[in-house]
């Protein structure tokens, strides 16, 4: 079962919280995102209404329709947690979310088209752009000195660009292509 087109990955369960069915929730990004949600969507279990969302250092404990049991909750380990775009709470001027980066156009230092994002991937130390390009796709590191975030004068990101200090064949481009 792979999640609907317009959610975005929010993290996933790392086990139960309580007796109650409270299940722990490894965030990728500000756990304040999960603390409003109505609802999630649950990889291999659809859609689940939101009860009660607590923070709990340095996540979120969410309690879901359904879900009562520790049994219940600890079913639920390592599964990946989602949240309907629409549902996520609004942002601050310059800031946005790695669902309004898919799709964007990533250009070279000198203004060229290299590729578009199809995915942001959680990397660990550092967030991942996964890049299609005419040879495939590649991974390039979302993090400064490296990469720009283009915002659009509504403040909502238009484009990606490498930035001078980038070094040559980050999406795997031979030396000199770039």
């Amino acid at each position: 079962m792979n999640p609907p087109d317009d959610t975005t990955r929010l993290g996933y369960f790392l086990g139960p919280h309580g007796v109650a069915g409270g299940v722990k929730v490894y965030v990728l990004g500000d756990a304040a995102q999960l603390l409003a949600l109505p609802r999630v969507w649950v990889e291999g279990r659809g859609w689940l209404r939101v009860r009660r969302a607590d923070p709990l250092a340095p996540g979120v404990a969410l309690h879901l329709g359904g879900i009562t049991t520790r049994e219940g909750a600890e079913a639920l380990r390592g599964a990946n947690v989602y949240a309907d775009d629409a549902d996520l709470p609004p942002l601050q001027e310059g800031e946005y979310y790695y669902h309004e980066l898919r799709g964007l156009p990533v250009y070279g230092q000198a203004g060229e088209r290299l590729g578009e994002v199809a995915d942001v991937q959680d990397g660990g130390h550092q967030d991942l752009l996964v890049v299609s390009h005419p040879a495939g796709q590649g991974f390039l590191p979302l993090q400064a000195p490296y990469v720009e975030v283009r915002l659009n004068a509504r403040g909502r990101p238009e484009a990606v660009a490498l930035t001078p200090d980038a070094p040559a064949g980050l999406l795997g481009e031979e030396e000199g292509e770039a």
